[in-house]
């Protein structure tokens, strides 16, 4: 029997009473208790997204929560502004251009952060930029970019804020009120602890303007639609969702008010920082900066004269452990260990301790327990329960 780990940065493990929630009967869509359900999730998203305005559930991946970012503030030819730092600020450029907009492309290298003063020196050259996409965390490469510079930058114009935070909500904090996050995307099936399916988006007000004046055709993701249907008192969705995930989300939420949102933070921080110390212990360099907010995947190296798939191969067929491997251009020359969501301190020591055995077979020469031994200095000065 291999028992399974799963130490990607998406999908995530599940806890527990999320699992047994999945498992619950099969509540109809529109019976009143789906509708005291639907209003818990969405207050709940609110504590998590740290709003007080709207937030909206499609039954969608992260990459659906995107498109439909897109789909309600871009007509063709709209100008637009993309901080691209990895493969899923790639995927902004992608879908901007794909539905019409005239882009314009602040493309860093892949594992450094977005520079707010080439943000704000785009918006000023261009008046008429009307929406900045960018990334909370790029799942790529484990970048975290200062949404909170940006964010007062774009306040201060008439263009509208758009985060992709799937792999950084619930694990690297993101006041999306107070740091003016006009729209922040996200999914569940990273930091919120539930099979991928659901697609959150949360809507500010400034944002409201532009979608209410947006005129391309949208019909399954459009957020007046959903505006309409999941706000107010008997709430429900415009279409069939995703129930039973619905009622998971649920419970995962409340394991994460259990915890406190400011504890789960912490957590992520100690379990970023024991990763990281960990592989640099065994000689592995980190791609791109050793950023202490960066708390929801560590992006390796691979070292000179290896293959990086052999590494999750070898980590995963005979091990049980899934790690993630290296995305777009980065196939082949990063690992990456996901820690965002139902994670602890015995999950990454497992992972590392797999990743000493895997390397050493590959003919790395492995200083046995260096790695596993760095993190656990790291995790047993931890001041919260991991």
């Amino acid at each position: 029997m291999l028992k399974r780990f799963l130490l990607t940065p998406g999908p995530t493990p599940v806890p527990p009473e999320v699992l047994a929630a999945l498992g619950e009967p099969v509540v109809h869509h529109r019976a009143p208790r789906f509708t005291e359900i639907l209003a818990e999730v969405l207050a709940g998203l609110k504590y998590v997204f740290q709003t007080v305005n709207d937030v909206l559930v499609f039954a969608a991946s992260g990459t659906g929560a995107m498109e439909s970012a897109v789909v309600n503030v871009v007509n063709p030819g709209d100008h637009v502004l993309v901080a691209s730092v990895g493969n899923f600020g790639e995927r902004w450029l992608k879908l901007t251009r794909t539905w019409g907009a005239e882009v314009t492309a602040l493309e860093y290298e892949w594992g450094t952060k977005a520079d707010p003063a080439d943000i704000e020196k785009a918006l000023a050259a261009d008046p008429a930029i009307k929406a900045v996409f960018v990334q909370s965390s790029e799942t790529s490469t484990g970048t975290v970019n200062d949404i909170r510079a940006i964010g007062a930058i774009v306040a201060r114009t008439p263009a509208i804020l758009v985060v992709d935070a799937v792999s950084g909500l619930g694990a690297t904090d993101l006041k999306t009120d107070a740091w003016h996050v006009d729209i922040g995307v996200a999914g569940s099936q990273k930091a919120l602890m539930v099979p991928p399916g659901l697609a959150y988006v949360a809507v500010s007000e400034k944002a409201w303007q532009v979608v209410e004046a947006c005129t391309t055709p949208r019909f399954y993701f459009d957020y007046r639609t959903y505006r309409a249907k999941m706000t107010g008192d008997g709430a429900q969705t415009p279409y069939t969702p995703a129930v039973s995930l619905m009622v998971a989300q649920n419970a995962a939420i409340e394991l994460i008010r259990q915890e406190g949102l400011e504890n789960v933070f912490e957590r992520h921080r100690w379990l970023g920082r024991a990763c990281k110390a960990g592989v640099q212990a065994l000689g592995i360099e980190l791609f791109g900066p050793d950023d202490p907010d960066a708390n929801s995947v560590t992006a390796c190296k691979v070292p000179a004269g290896l293959d990086g798939g052999r590494i999750t191969k070898l980590a995963r067929d005979k091990y049980g452990v899934w790690l993630a491997g290296g995305q777009g251009r980065l196939k082949g020359q990063v690992f990456r260990f996901g820690h965002c969501g139902y994670f602890g301190a015995s999950d990454i020591l497992v992972g590392l301790g797999v990743l000493e055995m895997v390397l050493a077979e590959l003919g790395y020469d492995v200083e046995w327990g260096a790695g596993t031994g760095a993190a656990a200095q790291v995790l047993a000065q931890s001041p919260v329960q991991l």
